[in-house]
């Protein structure tokens, strides 16, 4: 599915609302004057406020994308889309993209 491609200004979030940066941007593709993101670029989650039923904290550290652009490359790896899947480490949850350029979109 196509969808705006994710660039390192762009707003994501884990499922509990914790603020998620890439560590590794892609300064090989820019879009709106910001480098993109590589679906193998880990993200770093600052903020999770996550606690179990049972009181104890498990906020999400990191995030992965696991699906990202089957058609649009840099470097040899797929670039990150809008609607691409990710997992975060250490509950499992999702990263979701919420804010991002719409300039450019790529499938």
């Amino acid at each position: 599915m196509p969808g705006p491609l994710l660039h390192v200004g762009a707003t994501v979030i884990c499922t509990h609302g914790g603020q998620a940066q890439p560590t590794a941007p892609n300064p090989r593709v820019m879009v709106s004057g910001q480098p993109t993101v590589l679906m193998t670029a880990p993200y770093v989650v600052a903020g999770c406020p996550f606690v179990t039923p049972g009181g104890s904290p498990l906020p999400c550290v990191t995030g992965q994308w696991t699906v990202a652009a089957t058609r649009v490359f840099s470097s040899g790896q797929p670039l990150v889309l809008m609607d691409s899947q990710s997992v975060c480490v250490p509950n499992g949850t999702p990263m979701i993209p919420t804010v991002a350029q719409v300039r450019v979109s790529g499938m």
